[in-house]
Order: C-alpha cells, then structure tokens, then sequence
C-alpha cells in the first residue's frame, strides 16, 4: 500500500513518513509498505520503503509518475511558507495554488479515489479574531486571510472540498497550529519565532520576539500535529460528512505564558536570553491569525490537544536528546 507525501523532505513531513511506516496509519485494513517522498530536497527518511523524488511538485509529469496503481492516498505538505508567499507573490502562487490544482488533477485522473490529506493554516482566517477567545473560531466561520498565503490556503480548502464533493477524491483537509518546538534553524514562516524564543534559549543563544507578549497563539507540539495528520488520515471519509475542513486541536498561549514555562523548565537564565524587537511585517500578518479555534467536532472524532505548553516544552527536550 502506498502513499505519497509532498513536501517529505520538512520536518513534518519527514516525521510523517516515519509515522506512517512505523505502522501507525492503517488505511481500508492493511498497513503502509511504501512512500514515495516529492520534494526540492532528498527525504532524510533513511528506509528501503521510501523513494525520494528530487523535483518540482508543480510539475505535472513528476506528479503522474508518483501515483502508482498501489497509491492510496497524498498527503499534501509542502508549501511556500508566509513571509516568503508574501515577499515572492509568484513563487506563492506557482506553488501553494496552482501546484495543488495540479496535484489534485492528477489524483482525479487515477483509477481509485485517492485519500488526499492537504495541510492548511490558520492564516486563511482574518483579522479581528485573535482576541476573541471567549469564542473560539468555528470551523464553519468564512476565510478572510490578511496575506497572500492566507489566501492560497484558503483556496486550497475549497478546492479539496470540492473534489471531495465530486466525487474526485476522498479529502480531509487539516488547518494545523502553529507547530512548536520545531528543531533546526528558523525558516522564512511568519511565526518562526513561536520556535525560536523556546530552542534558542535552550540552546544557549540568545532569541528575539517581534510581537507583543500578551499575543495569544494557538500551538501544538510536532508530536501532536503528527498523531492528529495520521488519525485524520485514517478515518473513514463518511465520519467527516460533506464539509472536510477540520480545526485541528491546539492549546492557547500568549506568548509571556510560553516564557513563563520556558522560566519553569529551565530557569530564568534561559528565559533571560530572550529580547523583544518589534517588527510591524511579522506581527501584521501573526496577529491577524486566531488565538483559539472551536475543537468540539475534531475532539468528538477522537483528535487530540497537547496538556499544556509546560509538556510541549518536555516533549521537545526528550526529542532533541533522543535526535
């Protein structure tokens, strides 16, 4: 059984694929024996089951040859992250748009209906929402993105949507929170801070936050998100009814409560290596992203939350450790 997985060779995806070989997805009762990676760079997934396909998701040609006769479903990862759609409008749309268009094409045209799993975001909402935690964001709420990948998301999800409705696939699209503590260096996405004032400090070095410390964010651990793609993976697509769009879990935290725990784990000496530098680009588009999401439906269909942020800090500890 087969799955392929855009964007395989990111941290997420690469987790994923480790996920989903590991024997953690079974799909119409048998497990997953292969994955083909698609991807810029090489799958760092070291595994005979795994084939990394160097090249342009946006090319067709690539994408028909990675959808076996055993294909099952496509997972639909990769991304232009925000700062970078919003600073390279094309690339964004090139990517983020027109090649899940075509992924979604290509998935139609294969004889089965293929389960197609697509990573959305929290940026296709607008602004005014994130401090309205009183009342968390309904899934059913209509997008109103405030940056240009915001609204490449939002697309992306109607369009899933649709083909699902059609006939054409088999969809689930997943509105992920902001992952937090991604390891490695920090990325071009808006909220690559969320990581950076954690896994910094812990590191020793020093860390700057651009936003406001009573910002609330809505988060997850890389350990959650990972669990929550697979289970939405697997469930049967009737359980979702004719809307496939699904908040996933996360918990809200401002970010002096995420330094709060920093202090709490690991001393005030770490958390003093955090400054705050105000940058207008990166708060304008973080800002407009809400601080809390309604969960009622994907907690009912048996998604997850992490605890508390205290325990997405411990998670990160016990995975840098173990990396």
């Amino acid at each position: 059984m087969h799955v392929v997985v855009t964007g395989g060779a990111g941290f997420l995806g690469a987790r994923l694929i480790h996920a989903l070989l590991a024997g953690e997805a079974t799909l119409d009762g048998e497990a997953v024996t292969r994955v083909t990676s698609i991807d810029l760079a090489p799958c760092p997934v070291e595994d005979a089951r795994v084939e990394s396909v160097a090249g342009d998701i946006a090319d067709p040609a690539l994408i028909r040859r990675a959808l076996g006769e055993d294909t099952v479903a496509v997972c639909h990862l990769a991304a232009v992250v925000s700062a970078q759609a919003e600073a390279d409008f094309d690339l964004g749309m090139r990517v983020n748009l027109d090649a899940t268009r075509g992924l979604l094409e290509a998935c139609r045209a294969h004889p089965k209906r293929l389960r197609f799993l697509f990573a959305s975001s929290l940026a296709v909402f607008g602004p005014g929402l994130s401090q309205e935690l009183s009342q968390p964001v309904a899934e059913a709420v209509g997008p109103r993105p405030r940056s240009s990948y915001g609204a490449q998301k939002a697309i992306g999800e109607l369009l899933v949507n649709d083909y699902s409705r059609r006939g054409f696939v088999d969809g689930r699209v997943c509105r992920l929170p902001t992952i937090v503590v991604r390891p490695g260096k920090p990325n071009q996405a808006a909220s690559s801070f969320a990581s950076s004032i954690i896994r910094e400090p812990l590191a020793g070095l020093d860390a700057v936050c651009p936003v406001d410390a009573q910002l609330p964010l809505w988060l997850s651990s890389p350990r959650a998100v990972v669990a929550n793609l697979i289970h939405a993976l697997t469930l049967p697509g009737e359980s979702l009814g004719d809307w496939r769009t699904l908040n996933l879990p996360g918990i809200t935290v401002t970010v002096a409560e995420m330094l709060e725990a920093l202090e709490r784990q690991a001393g005030s000496e770490v958390r003093s290596r955090v400054r705050f530098e105000p940058d207008a680009a990166i708060d304008a588009i973080v800002a407009s992203w809400p601080g809390g999401l309604d969960i009622s439906r994907p907690l009912a269909l048996g998604f997850r939350a992490d605890a508390d942020f205290d325990a997405i800090i411990r998670a990160y500890r016990e995975d840098a450790l173990t990396s």
